[in-house]
């Protein structure tokens, strides 16, 4: 794997306060990192300029709203998203069937291949099997990524948001081509902070993961831009 192929697979978290922080991020990590993702708490308070921003600096951008509501109001909150001219935006797999088929046929007609890789949120990385029995869902936490995978594979979406644990399972469900974006990765020089079900990069991309969602090893850092660096060393000896 060559060191471009792996700056492609960084989604860097921009979980940043302002307008100013994300242009100061954006200028000095465009070129080192493949994304960057905007989160709920960054859009909520900077609203689209979150996103225009990053794009100032030629950035791309995954973003990370996570819609999960009535089939029509997420397909048009999907549409929107598309007209920003995102590169990734996802919705939440357990809102079901309908609500993703909608969606993705929506973002389909209206942009054709024009259009953001669709994702589906599985199970998040801070859940557990404890948290999933506490609304009711008493499957395994690996058994409930994999059905929600090919829920979202069924109903038209590109890709899932799920842990680097589950990756395997995901593949052998869902095939090569399938999207899989991976949080919970951690490079072996950082703390694991609050995630529960982790890998580092290296050993998320040789288990098959296509995108990695990387946000305080980097943003805390020292020098950024040597951490990215570092994390595409990690990638680069891990797909060997």
């Amino acid at each position: 794997m060559t060191r471009d192929e792996a700056r492609k697979k960084i989604l860097f978290a921009l979980d940043v306060n302002g307008l100013a922080e994300i242009d100061r991020y954006a200028e000095l990590l465009s070129g080192k990192v493949g994304m960057f993702k905007v989160g709920k708490e960054l859009f909520t308070s900077c609203g689209r300029e979150a996103v225009t921003t990053v794009q100032r600096r030629g950035g791309e951008v995954f973003l990370d709203l996570k819609y999960h509501d009535i089939p029509n109001t997420v397909a048009k909150a999907m549409v929107e998203a598309t007209r920003m001219g995102v590169q990734l935006a996802n919705l939440h797999a357990l809102g079901g069937a309908e609500m993703m088929e909608t969606a993705a046929t929506a973002v389909r007609k209206e942009f054709g291949d024009q259009r953001p890789r669709l994702l589906a949120v599985t199970i998040l990385t801070s859940s557990t099997a404890e948290t999933l029995r506490g609304v009711g869902i008493d499957h395994p936490v690996e058994q409930m990524v994999v059905r929600l995978a090919k829920l979202a594979q069924d109903s038209g979406m590109d890709g899932v948001v799920a842990s680097p644990l589950e990756i395997g399972l995901i593949r052998e469900a869902c095939g090569p081509d399938f999207l899989i974006v991976t949080p919970g990765v951690r490079p072996a020089f950082a703390s694991v902070d609050d995630q529960k079900r982790i890998m580092t990069p290296g050993e998320a991309v040789a288990a098959g993961a296509d995108y990695l969602v990387i946000g305080r090893p980097i943003a805390k850092a020292d020098d950024p831009s040597k951490a990215a660096d570092l994390i595409v060393d990690e990638i680069v000896a891990g797909g060997q």
